[in-house]
């Protein structure tokens, strides 16, 4: 891809993603091929039989764990799934949403605080830092190393979708995985070879979003309301429950989505972890 194409490209990825992206790919340094394929980018849910092999997925895995971590603790680690008898119990937990047993691969990206409250073992030194923060901090390096994974895979042409229904059952993955006290699930990953091209998602539009000095929600039920009739839904949730919409955009389904108790119980399950969410 010559710079020229890859400044067409990026503007034409912000395009589809954004309402108010115009003009936002002019000032854009020559060598946009790389934001091109980032702003272009879209979750992949279907796949070919093509395998995903051990070691590019080791290999992604690495180039995954270099991102930034908070402070250099490096509270994050990866778990490729790749016995079959583990990999089926984990798709049961996950069976509402039966793409992903279709998936070559699958890994799960955890949040580790337990190496340093080793480390603070080890080294006689008291770990003083027994509060919420110490589970955010490793939720977060473990949204990282994910989010890294994602843009390296796809880099190579794998396709990636996160599964945070692992989350549902986040004692139970956590029993399948041997994870101990103070290690525990953010997401799943599925990746392999996308057996179609990935659909891009327009995005909130950046007035909402993207912000300058200070936040703002100017407008904020009108810019909704625009962005509503860019997103399409083959589908509405909980019709028996709320009846069929005329306008069923992104915010009455998101509004319907989180009408439902979801995950209740994962507040009990950290604290279970060992973690104090004070």
């Amino acid at each position: 891809m010559t710079s020229d194409s890859g400044l067409k490209a990026l503007r034409e990825a912000l395009a589809a993603r954004y309402e108010d992206a115009a003009g936002l790919g002019d000032s854009a340094p020559e060598s946009a091929n790389a934001l091109a394929g980032m702003a272009g980018r879209g979750s992949v849910r279907h796949f070919t039989s093509q395998p995903v092999t051990l070691e590019l997925l080791r290999l992604l895995g690495a180039v995954a764990l270099s991102a930034p971590t908070k402070s250099d603790l490096q509270q994050r680690d990866i778990v490729i799934v790749s016995d079959p008898a583990l990999r089926a119990a984990l798709n049961e937990r996950v069976a509402d949403q039966p793409w992903t047993a279709g998936a070559p691969a699958l890994l799960v990206f955890c949040g580790n605080n337990r190496r340093q409250r080793l480390i603070h073992d080890y080294r006689g030194h008291p770990f003083a830092n027994d509060h919420l923060d110490a589970f955010f901090n490793a939720a977060v390096d473990a949204g990282i190393a994910l989010s890294a994974f994602v843009l390296a895979a796809e880099s190579l042409g794998l396709g990636c979708c996160p599964i945070s229904a692992l989350r549902n059952d986040a004692e139970e993955v956590s029993r399948l995985l041997g994870l101990p006290d103070h290690v525990f699930p953010v997401a799943g990953l599925a990746v392999g070879w996308p057996a179609q091209p990935a659909a891009v998602s327009p995005r909130l539009p950046l007035a909402l979003t993207l912000h300058e000095n200070r936040y703002r929600e100017d407008d904020i039920e009108a810019a909704v309301s625009r962005y509503d009739r860019r997103r399409s839904y083959a589908k509405q949730r909980d019709v028996e429950r709320f009846g069929t919409a005329p306008d069923y955009g992104w915010s009455e389904d998101k509004a319907r989505q989180y009408a439902k108790p979801e995950r209740a119980g994962f507040g009990a399950f950290v604290r279970a972890k060992g973690f104090k969410l004070d």
